[in-house]
């Protein structure tokens, strides 16, 4: 075989643009070192002789990116949920990140949250920390070590945070650039992000100060913007000078100066949308945290209408799930609750449509990730769908196929997963 070169073989799924499915039966994909050469139906003259990995009558669909997942929140997962964002926050989510000073067990439950995105076919996650470099250090080493891409943050709190969770402006700030230092160059896939956690819990010298760091290191950055109406007249009390929640951020240098992804997006008034889409902001749409946090049905169709990338988010733990598939049910769902809201003017989603918020609009936060277009980083989940199969006498197109797979799949469908290129097993961490 030519030095850096893969073949593969299968039923090749992937969405070049938003709602276009484009489908290889039993075709080859090429890979050279980390990215896509080129996708064939019949092998190139001068590949024939290769070898080839043959996966036969599976599916070979992108892996699935994650843009928003508090990795601490792991441990919480399924509790609390009764309650609002903000009371939910005092009762469960401050009280474990605050054990996080403990990187006994933050390696711990860390552990099990890099073997939980890898099970799950999660190959590029954006990832919460918490205040604790130590800890949030060793969450970035272990997504690496598993072989796995993505963005790790030291959140920064610095005013309305409980004594346990709470930094000096200077204490934040310091810790924040050791940890940028120690990591921004440490490995290939996982870099550092700046994670401020949202507008009430940083004042504006910290914002100003975390901006400042994001140009230094050219470093993106990921927060959390109109989730709640609690929330969100807090945001109006702290800064009454500023126009919206949106604008908060963007005086401080922290609203697409750098790459930018906000979670949840849910009562974006028209002109935070239009900030938004001038800015470039991604959106992390979180369907399962939306409902269970009763915060609302996030408008994603209108952030897509005005040329806004979207992506998925799990946001484990107010969502309770880490498969991203299942997310993208629940986006279809929640669309169709929209839909009926709207007297039928927004329509609601399909599976090529979330297909691609799963895959090519979350990776384009990471670059050239999410397709399998010539050029892009190859990604890649092989999905063996036939346990789901009601009899052997059925013949399903592989759109059908898909939509199964993504509707009652799980983690022992998935046969193989590839991250820029290479295969990556089982984490042993």
């Amino acid at each position: 075989m030519a030095e850096g070169i893969k073949i593969i073989k299968g039923n090749i799924v992937f969405t070049p643009s938003f709602g276009q499915l484009e489908v290889f039966e039993s075709s080859f994909i090429l890979i050279e070192g980390k990215t896509v050469k080129g996708i064939y139906r019949e092998l190139p003259a001068e590949y024939t002789n290769m070898a080839v990995t043959d996966y036969q009558n599976t599916l070979i669909i992108p892996g699935f990116v994650d843009l928003h997942f508090h990795a601490p929140q792991f441990a919480n997962k399924g509790l609390g949920l009764d309650l609002e964002l903000l009371p939910w926050l005092e009762r469960y989510t401050f009280p474990e990140e605050a054990k996080y000073t403990n990187i006994a067990y933050a390696q711990a439950v860390y552990k099990q949250v890099v073997t939980e995105l890898w099970k799950w076919g999660t190959t590029r996650v954006a990832c919460f920390g918490t205040i604790h470099k130590a800890a949030t250090a060793k969450l970035l080493e272990l997504l690496a070590l598993a072989g796995l891409g993505g963005y790790v943050g030291k959140v920064n709190m610095d005013r309305n945070s409980p004594d346990i969770l709470i930094e000096t402006t200077e204490q934040s700030l310091t810790d924040t650039e050791d940890y940028i230092k120690a990591t921004v160059d440490r490995y290939e896939l996982v870099k550092p992000i700046i994670t401020p956690r949202f507008v009430p819990t940083c004042s504006p010298e910290l914002m100003t100060g975390i901006a400042k760091l994001a140009q230094k290191y050219n470093l993106p950055v990921q927060s959390h913007l109109s989730e709640n109406a609690g929330e969100i007249a807090w945001v109006k009390k702290l800064h009454p000078e500023c126009q919206n929640y949106a604008s908060v951020y963007h005086q401080f240098g922290l609203f697409g100066q750098q790459p930018t992804v906000m979670a949840h997006c849910i009562y974006n008034d028209d002109a935070e949308i239009a900030l938004m889409a001038k800015s470039k902001v991604h959106v992390a749409h979180c369907p399962y945290s939306n409902n269970n946090l009763a915060s609302g049905i996030a408008p994603i169709r209108k952030h897509l209408d005005n040329g806004i990338a979207v992506g998925l988010g799990s946001d484990v733990a107010g969502g309770h799930e880490v498969s991203i598939a299942r997310v993208m049910t629940m986006a279809i769902q929640v669309s169709k609750l929209k839909w009926l809201a709207t007297d039928k003017s927004e329509k609601f989603f399909t599976i090529p449509e979330v297909f691609y918020l799963a895959t090519k609009g979350g990776g384009s936060f990471f670059g050239k990730v999410g397709s399998f277009e010539a050029g892009y980083e190859f990604d890649a989940l092989v999905i063996d769908d036939s346990s789901l199969e009601v009899s052997a006498c059925n013949q399903y197109s592989v759109e059908d196929r898909l939509s199964r797979f993504i509707y009652i799949g799980d983690y022992h469908n998935i046969v193989a997963r590839y991250v820029a290129g290479a295969k990556i097993e089982q984490p042993q961490l």
